[in-house]
């Protein structure tokens, strides 16, 4: 185990992985307390899409290769999907969220969390299986940095001008900062702010509780996402929240499939006939055929022009 926060021991991950297994084979057969079927079967999808989310969050604290989450996150997806179908049985409503995002801090985090994994993972699949659950809800178009972190990626994303959680303000100024070095410095002070201001949340201080406490990591990962979509600048950036080789992995990613390109250098042609942008210049998504010559902009003070691959 290389683990990749201070406070993960061995016994503490032997501990996770001995439960997450046996999680499974203890409720295989039981039921979990409800007052009917239909409510068992959403706590039921609940009990296990939170253990999916611990799961690759230990994997990451852990070491784990990050080309090996990859599979645990599509996993995760389905488990959203399920517990939706559930709630939606359960409570009558066909849209209903599966993350109370306005009202909750913690769980808007959580799907931040979701959507800067599928980023930085580049599966763009499973970040519209993930956000159709989100939309559906009516969650579209009413908050800034939701928009912010999908409108690189997905087609026909909102620009707002609100948000619902002044935790994320800094994270906010820092994508709208004229100067590189002022974006940084604003990226930085919010991972520094980040722990802090989660302190009600059931995850804050599980460190504490030892080898058989709940710890699975603390991670900004919305801060890691920001600066790979926006080109921010993070080489000063050291705090232990902030997933650093998430984001290099994200900057340098190449598919094994070597037909599908996923970034692609000023200068060098299309490698694949669809859609990409660019954190160098602000609201770049833009279609290209294959063989187009990929454009740089020498005038964007966020350094060379590298386009990424947004889908079909």
């Amino acid at each position: 185990m290389i683990r990749r926060q201070q406070f993960l021991t061995e016994k503490r991950y032997e501990n996770f992985i001995s439960n997450y297994k046996k999680s499974f084979v203890f409720w295989k057969d039981k039921l979990f307390q409800a007052d009917s079927q239909e409510q068992e079967k959403s706590v039921r999808a609940k009990h296990f899409q939170t253990l999916y989310l611990k799961n690759i969050m230990m994997l990451y604290t852990a070491g784990e290769e990050i080309k090996n989450l990859s599979a645990p996150l599509e996993t995760l997806i389905e488990s959203y999907e399920e517990l939706q179908e559930k709630l939606a049985h359960y409570e009558q409503i066909s849209n209903i969220t599966p993350l109370t995002i306005d009202d909750w801090v913690d769980e808007y985090e959580e799907c931040l969390q979701v959507i800067s994994l599928c980023i930085l993972l580049h599966r763009t699949d499973l970040l519209k299986r993930f956000v159709f659950l989100i939309d559906n809800a009516g969650y579209a178009g009413t908050d800034t940095l939701y928009e912010d972190l999908l409108i690189k990626v997905l087609p026909d994303r909102k620009d707002v001008d609100q948000w619902y959680h002044d935790v994320y303000t800094l994270l906010i100024q820092a994508i709208y900062a004229e100067e590189k070095n002022n974006a940084s410095k604003l990226l930085k002070e919010y991972c520094a702010s980040w722990y802090p201001a989660f302190e009600q949340a059931p995850w804050h201080d599980t460190h504490s509780d030892g080898d058989e406490g709940s710890y699975v990591g603390y991670w900004a990962l919305e801060a890691g996402a920001i600066a790979f979509l926006y080109g921010i600048d993070d080489s000063k950036i050291d705090h232990m929240v902030y997933p650093k080789d998430l984001v290099e992995y994200a900057r340098n990613y190449q598919p094994s499939n070597r037909s599908q390109i996923a970034r692609v250098d000023a200068g060098q042609p299309c490698s694949k006939t669809g859609y990409w942008f660019t954190p160098a210049k602000a609201e770049s998504r833009r279609h290209f055929n294959q063989g187009d010559i990929m454009p740089g902009f020498s005038e964007s003070h966020w350094g060379d022009t590298i386009w990424y691959w947004s889908g079909e």
